[in-house]
């Protein structure tokens, strides 16, 4: 891929040292694996990692993308002309200590909801269902079957990667709302303490199979972002696109889930370009037929202003 100026991509590369990575495989390490590549990609094991890749992205001015499991990202197949931060396992830890359950950014959703069900705890069952991270769910205060981040999340500690500086937040201090925060994008989350209940009758293995058993029977697998849409008040997005007549609509390699027209799938090698024009459809086909405009919850990356 050329760069508009690889000079400046080499040399941010040099400083970075073994941590970079040029040409990183950015499209792939989303769930819809569709997409082109980042300029560097920083896999960070320390904070003194992501220090340094702050410190690269502002001597050479360029953009940073934070990334969990990009079950919310669209890369365009332009791919990314910056620097990706990712957080590796060692940010992943789960300690718990009674009610307390202090997590990493990187601890994978669906293990932490299993590790606290082990240890009699309630009020993280949601989480099996959604393939994110810690850093994640607090971005967007990700939720699900009646609950959500917000619900049992008691402060962060976040990175601000324009400048280096890590602070804790308190969850009223990150103005949770539906499906938001206020971590800004430039930032990551390094470390969360969650407060949930005691789970002395054993139900949470139960909800937890039933969370995964209502997934599996009405929700796709392959290559998608989850939900697409935010449900506007009093309806849900997947019945506003029936109704439009849009279940199954294809674009190129990009289609409505005939399960759940919520859900936009794209093929095996397929093009970011052919999902974002699907999406974009489905919004003005719906707002001609209802009068609602729906509000995407997926993040788009590289294609350009006011995507």
């Amino acid at each position: 891929m050329a760069w508009s100026d690889q000079e400046t991509i080499d040399a941010a590369a040099r400083s970075l040292g073994a941590i970079g990575e040029k040409d990183f495989a950015l499209g792939a390490a989303t769930t819809y694996r569709v997409g082109g590549p980042a300029a560097i990609g920083v896999k960070a094991a320390t904070e003194r990692d992501l220090l340094r890749a702050a410190d690269v992205s502002n001597i050479f001015d360029l953009d940073i993308l934070v990334l969990g499991r990009g079950s919310n990202l669209l890369i365009s197949d332009k791919g990314f002309e910056g620097i990706v931060v990712i957080l590796s396992e060692q940010f992943g830890e789960i300690t718990i200590n009674g009610l307390d359950v202090a997590a990493g950014g990187a601890a994978p959703l669906p293990v932490l909801a299993r590790k606290t069900v082990n240890e009699k705890l309630s009020g993280l069952e949601w989480m099996v269902g959604v393939p994110g991270t810690v850093g994640g769910a607090i971005r967007m205060n990700a939720g699900g079957h009646g609950s959500d981040t917000s619900s049992s999340l008691v402060a962060a500690r976040i990175m601000n990667l324009r400048n280096g500086t890590v602070q804790e937040r308190t969850a009223r201090q990150l103005n949770f709302s539906y499906r938001s925060s206020n971590v800004r994008k430039s930032e990551i989350v390094l470390s969360a303490l969650f407060k949930c209940d005691s789970d002395l009758h054993g139900g949470g293995e139960a909800l937890l199979s039933e969370i995964v058993r209502w997934r599996r029977a009405n929700q796709p697998g392959g290559q998608n972002a989850g939900s697409v849409f935010v449900n506007p008040a009093n309806e849900t997005s997947g019945s506003l696109i029936e109704k439009a007549g849009l279940k199954g609509l294809r674009i190129g390699s990009a289609f409505v889930s005939p399960r759940h027209a919520n859900f936009i799938q794209c093929e095996p090698g397929g093009s970011a370009e052919d999902v974002k024009a699907l999406i974009d459809y489905v919004r003005s086909t719906v707002e001609q037929h209802s009068q609602i405009k729906l509000t995407s919850e997926i993040r788009f990356i590289g294609f350009g202003e006011g995507s």
